[in-house]
This record gives C-alpha cells, structure tokens and sequence, in this order.
C-alpha cells in the first residue's frame, strides 16, 4: 500500500517538539512482551533516569500509559475522595483544567486566580491556604496557556504550613526547560508529558508520587474512581511484583528511555542553561523587531515564549504562511488570548539557534509582505548567541 510522505515540519509552537532520529531508532526495535524479563530490565532504567529528571529518590516515579492530562488525572483521582478540599492555582488554562479534574473527583475546589500572563502571588496562596485547609494544594509550574513560569518556593511553603499535599504539573518544564526540583521544593506528587522538553513523541506522562502522596492512596477509604489510573494496582507492575495492570506501550518505552539517555549525555544543567539561553536570543530578536512579549521577564518560561501579534499581522494567516512555506509550525493563543499572542516553543530538540534565527527571518519577511512596521531581530538574537 502506497502512503504519501508526511511533511517535515520544524515544531516550534506549544507541542508537541521535534525528535531526535536515536529515539524514533529505539522505538523500531522489536516489540517484546510488557511482562518479558527483559522489558522488567528496561521498566527499572527507566524510573531510574526519570528520578534524575524529577530531582527526586521518590520509589513511584514512572511513565503513565497516556498522554500529559492521563498523568494529571492519575496525581488527582488517586489522593482525592469526596468531599476533599483542594485549592488550584488558576493562572491559564491547565489550571483551569486541574479545577475541572479535582472537580469531577467530588473535590470541593477553590480558586486562587492570578491575571494571565502573570505568577500566582505566593502571599495570596498562603492566605486562601490558611482559609481553605484544603488536602491538595495545586499549580501549574510552566503554564503552556501563557508561558509563565511560576516561582515555587512561596507555594510550598504554603502547602506545609496548612499539611497540605502539594500538587506540580511541569508539562513543559520537566526535560530541561527550567529546573525541576521535586524533592528539594517539597512537591509531594507531579506530572509531565513526554511531548515537550523531553523530545519523545506524544503518549506517555511520567509521573512521581511522594511518601505522603502515596499514604494518602493507601488510606482511602473509597476505591480510586478510575480503574486504569488507580495506583494502588499500577504500582505492583512498577515497584512490586510486576503484577499485569494493562499491557505497557512497549515501544514507547523504548524512545523515553533513549530520549532520558539523551539528556544524561547532555547533562540536565547543561540542558536548562541551553533553553534558557536560546530563549533569551528569541526574547531579543522579537524585541528588535518592535514585538512585545506577553509575560514579564522575572517570571518567563524559556521553552515556551509568548508574544503580541503585531497590529497589521493576521494570526491565522501569519501561521498557515509558515507552515505552508517554511515547514514551520508555530501556536496560537487560547482562551482569553485567542487571536491576540502567538506561542513560540523552544523545547528539547527543538532549542536550537538555526531555529531561532530561522523563525525571526520568516517573520521579518512575512510582515514586510504584509506591509507590517518591522525591525530587524536577527542581529539582536545573534549578539545572544555569540560564537554559538
């Protein structure tokens, strides 16, 4: 049977990120049984390197069978029961989507809001905290919806003033993005998806459960309301006696362990200084073009940059010349800002300076076609760069 060939597309909007040829190598090796001695082998490798991603020695720590939302899902319905208190920070979207969540647990949910584009106020978390008492305390470290990257110690500190367990999704930090410190904040139980930092494809959500998240499980006195995220069978397949849940992505398996061998290679700190440094070339390019970037400096997220659509620019027009034209693919807004920013991802493999000064000299040369006021950004990001 005859395909047509996909297009190569440089992925640089919100995710998921361009992979790397060893992964998509890994994962065309053989398909062998999820109970297979060898696979047990791999399975343990595995947790070992995503502990390493995490900065944590939590035991639980593993991919969920699923993409980023099955791995916030299994954190909340599995510490959740009803009648729990939790309170969610709300800066965008996927702090909508964790009140969405603890609500169909039968959670009693409390916002704590913060403008998007901007960070939840640590004072104003501790202060609902000390209102709420709630069970769970959750936020969004790199909110994917606006591109801030939410300072976590004021949160953590809340979290344990009240006893709470504190919840962390760092989709599109974990990997190199910004530094994830799980044990270090406190964070108790997070999650993540293998589509961005990371550079594996979509399909897995690594997650990791702490001593306290995990006895929070183990004394539920309701069953987890769903049966194939509920941990306290999951967990015999990873940690125990490889007791069979469901049957394991196999061969996904294999491209998450290439791609954490990958970034071992690197070196993680070596990893994050590279988002950020390619960020800051992005961030200055925009800028010396005349664009204005969403989120405040302080509190920016180095592999996902958000930016005002330029007046004259048409979004979606602007987007589809780049995919059509120079195989580039870059986000647009949601909610609230629909239609009004573009995201920009720079993440895993994608984080690269040719893509940096490729993506700026499109733009330049698609608004002067539109007749849209524009500087030059590509020296401005070349000075960033330096020799690089």
């Amino acid at each position: 049977m005859n395909y047509e060939p996909l297009p190569q597309r440089v992925l640089m909007g919100p995710g998921p990120s361009n992979v790397n040829a060893r992964v998509l190598q890994a994962m065309a090796l053989p398909t062998i049984g999820h109970l297979d001695p060898a696979f047990t082998v791999l399975m343990d490798e595995t947790m070992e390197l995503l502990r390493g991603v995490f900065g944590t020695r939590n035991m639980l720590t593993f991919p969920v069978s699923g993409t980023g939302s099955a791995g916030m899902e299994a954190c909340f319905v599995n510490v959740l029961q009803p009648g729990d208190r939790v309170l969610v920070g709300v800066n965008g979207v996927f702090g909508e989507r964790m009140c969405d969540v603890a609500r169909r647990c039968g959670a009693l949910v409390t916002r704590i809001e913060a403008p998007w584009g901007s960070a939840l106020d640590p004072e104003a978390v501790r202060r609902a905290a000390k209102e709420v008492r709630p069970r769970v305390m959750a936020f969004v470290h790199a909110e994917t919806s606006t591109g801030v990257l939410q300072p976590v110690e004021g949160i953590a500190a809340a979290a344990r003033e009240v006893g709470a367990l504190l919840m962390m999704d760092c989709v599109t930090s974990l990997g190199g993005g910004a530094a994830v410190q799980v044990d270090e904040w406190g964070v108790d139980l997070a999650y993540s998806g293998t589509q961005k930092c990371l550079s594996c494809p979509p399909g897995l959500a690594p997650v990791t459960f702490g001593e306290r998240a995990l006895a929070a499980l183990d004394a539920r006195t309701t069953p987890v309301q769903s049966w194939y995220l509920d941990l306290s069978m999951i967990r015999r397949y990873w940690t125990g006696e490889r007791f069979y849940h469901h049957t394991a992505p196999v061969n996904m398996l294999y491209g998450l362990r290439e791609c954490l061998r990958l970034i071992v290679e690197e070196g993680l700190e070596r990893r994050v200084e590279r988002h950020r440094r390619h960020a800051e070339a992005l961030w200055a390019g925009l800028e010396a073009m005349g664009m204005r970037l969403f989120v405040p400096r302080e509190v920016r997220l180095p592999s996902l940059t958000t930016v005002w659509i330029p007046e004259g620019a048409e979004d979606v027009a602007v987007r589809q010349a780049l995919l059509q034209e120079a195989n580039l693919e870059i986000g647009g807004g949601l909610g609230v800002v629909k239609g009004k920013i573009w995201r920009i991802g720079l993440m895993g493999e994608t984080s690269t300076p040719a893509n940096v000064l490729n993506l700026l000299s499109w733009l330049e040369r698609l608004f002067r076609r539109s007749g849209v006021k524009t500087g030059s950004g590509l020296e401005a990001a070349q000075r960033v760069l330096g020799t690089e």
